[in-house]
């Protein structure tokens, strides 16, 4: 499998947006840290990592084709394992027909969209993550002009795809951005 250099290059050589590009740090952060709390092997929080990291790969260039435009090219031809393509291809079943079964595939979506709501928030906050409370992230969710283009079915479905309370999730990610903005 390609080390992390390799794929924050190939996100590069594909994403110049730098909001896309945090996104899918963001989401990065969000898969590697379940995975250590899900105690995954190295190898295993690599890849979760990875599909993270790469999950919008083909959105800027070709956001009609995405995911398939990596899952079905990009992906392959640059040698990653199946089950973080399988995990990109699920984290859009709305295009893809592929709904996310495995724990990874589950993980993906559940982070995907509520990663990307969460940073949206800490936007409007003057102090970001850094004292975020959920009941910042619940209330933004019941405004449905807030961020509208994100899908609030989504979060729920994420949240019980990972059979985990959706404040529990929303709190745990909390934590992970405001390690990740003290890191920065």
């Amino acid at each position: 499998m390609k080390n992390r250099d390799e794929s924050v290059a190939l996100l590069q050589q594909y994403i110049e947006n730098e909001n896309l590009r945090n996104h899918c740090h963001m989401v990065a952060a969000a898969m590697e840290a379940y995975a250590h709390k899900l105690d995954k092997f190295h190898e295993e929080v690599e890849a979760w990592w990875t599909a993270g990291l790469l999950h919008d790969l083909d959105w800027e260039k070709f956001p009609k084709d995405h995911p398939q435009k990596a899952v079905e090219e990009i992906l392959p031809e640059e040698g990653y394992p199946e089950a973080i393509i399988n995990a990109v291809e699920a984290h859009a079943p709305e295009r893809t027909g592929r709904e996310p079964e495995t724990e990874i595939e589950r993980y993906l979506f559940a982070c995907d969209e509520l990663s990307g709501f969460m940073n949206a928030v800490s936007l409007v906050r003057p102090n970001g993550f850094a004292d975020m409370r959920i009941k910042s992230v619940t209330k933004k969710l019941k405004d449905s002009s807030f961020a509208a283009d994100v899908p609030r079915e989504d979060i729920k479905k994420g949240a019980a795809l990972i059979d985990t309370e959706l404040n529990d999730h929303i709190a745990f990610l909390i934590e992970v951005f405001k390690q990740e903005a003290q890191t920065e």
